[in-house]
This record gives structure tokens, sequence and C-alpha cells, in this order.
């Protein structure tokens, strides 16, 4: 909704002061909704409609029940006394993008975890957290899990740092377990999956685990998401995301491709 507001304003040259006053607002308010970071208020959306000269009532009509369906709650609506605003952001953007690149130093992506492994770094990286409210953060992750890959369309590219196979988050049985559903999924036609090896030192210069989303859509922009210990990040200013990129593009060129990838998966579990 917003990639298309921005569209229609853009064509006709109409500075977003002037968008902004159609709707009583602020500049930002335009700037937030144009980047879909903004409820809309179907009324907002009439009357820049209006300003930006679409008046064919199909089209119209069209527009608004887009703008009337983004404003409903996610389906991680049931979980939404245990997420933060940032997880929240994350997740719609891990629903609406056609593909994920997840760069992972310390743990195996969500997407690709099994219940035991879930569990047992939600456990150890929050340790005071009841044990009802840990199935519940497992219970999301395995249903985020089930969502995306039985979508359809979308794909999830992941490189892992070698030491990732190596650190047995809750024991050797979860591990071996971790890594044979590995092993299943870098077999799927949504995963591609590479491992980063020790001697990679181009590892060196990304500093940190992050996403990069991409979109179907050729106008919106790749948003690149991390997640530090001060808090979460979103980016999607040009020049930040294609260091993003082109960091990613030197670490992809570096790690083992798939099918060794998948040798030194085998190899790693007959050693435990």
């Amino acid at each position: 909704m917003g990639a298309r507001l921005r569209r229609f304003r853009e064509a006709r040259r109409i500075p977003r002061s002037r968008a902004a006053h159609a709707i009583r607002a602020s500049d930002s308010k335009i700037s937030r909704m144009e980047l879909g970071r903004s409820p809309f208020k179907v009324r907002d959306v009439e009357d820049l409609l209006t300003l930006y000269g679409i008046t064919e009532a199909r089209e119209r009509e069209s527009l608004l029940q887009l703008a009337q369906e983004s404003n409903r709650p996610g389906w991680w609506y049931g979980y939404s006394d245990l997420i933060s605003t940032g997880t929240d952001h994350y997740l719609g953007l891990e629903v609406a993008a056609s593909l994920l690149r997840v760069y992972e130093l310390q743990v195996v992506p969500e997407l690709l975890q099994t219940r035991d492994y879930a569990r047992a770094v939600t456990r150890l990286r929050q340790p005071r957290t009841p044990d009802l409210e840990v199935e519940r953060w497992v219970d999301l992750r395995i249903e985020r899990q089930e969502l995306f890959l039985k979508a359809g369309g979308r794909k999830l590219w992941a490189l892992l740092d070698e030491a990732v196979l190596h650190r047995a988050w809750g024991g050797a049985e979860v591990m071996r377990g971790q890594l044979e559903r590995l092993l299943e999924l870098s077999e799927s036609p949504e995963v591609t999956l590479q491992i980063v090896p020790f001697t990679a030192v181009t590892a060196l210069g990304v500093g940190g685990a992050y996403t990069v989303f991409r979109f179907a859509e050729d106008d919106l922009p790749d948003v690149v998401h991390l997640n530090q210990a001060t808090g979460e990040y979103y980016m999607d200013k040009q020049e930040d995301v294609d260091r993003f990129v082109h960091e990613w593009g030197l670490l992809s060129g570096d790690a083992l491709p798939p099918h060794e990838s998948q040798a030194l998966l085998y190899e790693t579990l007959a050693r435990s």
C-alpha cells in the first residue's frame, strides 16, 4: 500500500508537504506511510488518492480494500503479549518477503531450528522465563517455519558460520537432531544452505548476524535487519543496504557450495 501511494505521488511530482497537508498530517507521517511503518486510515487514503488523481471507481475500491487489509492483525496476533514492536515488524517483513538472506554466527537460523533446539536456545537466552512461556516462544517459531515453507514462492538463503555446527545448544542429542534437520531442509527447493568455513577471512568484516529481506515488487527496497544487544535495527537506505548486500556476496563466494556444505554436515553428524 505504501509503495503504491509513493508511486502515485512521485508520478505527479507532488511534494510530501502537500500530501501531508491534504490529510492534515506531517511530512514524517507521509514518509512512514510510504515505508509501511504506519497504519492506514481509510479517510486519509481516500484524500490522497483524490489528490493524486486516482478517480476510477474500481481502482479506488481495490486500493481502499488493500488499505483496510493492511491494518488487520498478523497471524502472530495470539503471541502479541510475548513479542516486542521490533519483533512484530520482523514477522511482518518475513511474511511479505520473497527472499530472506540470513547470516548467523552463533545459532541455527530460527526458520531452520528443531523444536528441541529452539527450546534450548530460548532457555539459555532467557533463563528466568517460565517453562510455559518458553513453550509459547517455541510454538511461535515452529509456526513461522511451517507457514514459510508451505507458502510457496518464498526462498530462504542461509549462510551459517562453521562454529554454529559445533556449538551444541541443548547437548549432543539435541544437536544431532538439529544437524539431521539441516540436512533434510538443505534438500528443499525453498532453502539454499551454505556453511562459511573457519578459513573464510571475509567473515571478519561482517561484524555480526543479519537478515536481508527482498520483496517481489521491483520498486520496494531491500530491508536489512540487525538484532544486537542494544536493540533491533532496520535499514532501508540504499547505501546501507548496498554495503550489506556487497558483504553478502563476498561471504557467499567464500562459503562452501551447497553440496560441499551438505558433505560437511554429514561429516559433523558422523562425529557427533
